[in-house]
């Protein structure tokens, strides 16, 4: 099993596909990533060899900001926002949607399972 940026790759899938496991690489990243390295973006990962592996890990490294540093970079930027008390950093403190969706009806992802109101009664 090949291990690239911390991140066990699945061998039987396609080096493309494979690659978009490590946070930080979707498809875009993935292709430029086999071009750079020069592997076709057919070959599985069990077939690449060693060497193809550490070109891989060495363009990964190198050029991209993934995994850890990522998340790293990711999560104080938010803490940022929060402490500087901005309004999107007000919407991250307070657990709503940050991008101007609508909280009406929505944004049960941010806002959790909706909670019942005590003594309200339903009109019909």
């Amino acid at each position: 099993m090949a291990r690239i940026a911390g991140v066990n790759i699945p061998t039987q899938k396609r080096v493309l596909v494979a690659l978009t496991y490590i946070h930080g690489i979707g498809q875009t990243k993935a292709k430029e990533i086999c071009t750079k390295v020069g592997i076709p973006q057919d070959r599985r990962v069990h077939q690449l060899t060693d060497d193809d592996v550490v070109r891989i890990r060495e363009v990964i490294d190198r050029d991209y900001r993934v995994e850890g540093d990522l998340r790293r970079e990711v999560a104080m930027n938010i803490k940022r926002l929060m402490d500087l008390g901005c309004y999107r950093g007000l919407r991250h403190r307070k657990g709503l949607p940050v991008h101007g969706q609508r909280t009406h009806t929505n944004a049960r992802t941010r806002k959790g399972p909706a909670r019942a109101i005590a003594g309200k009664k339903k009109t019909v």
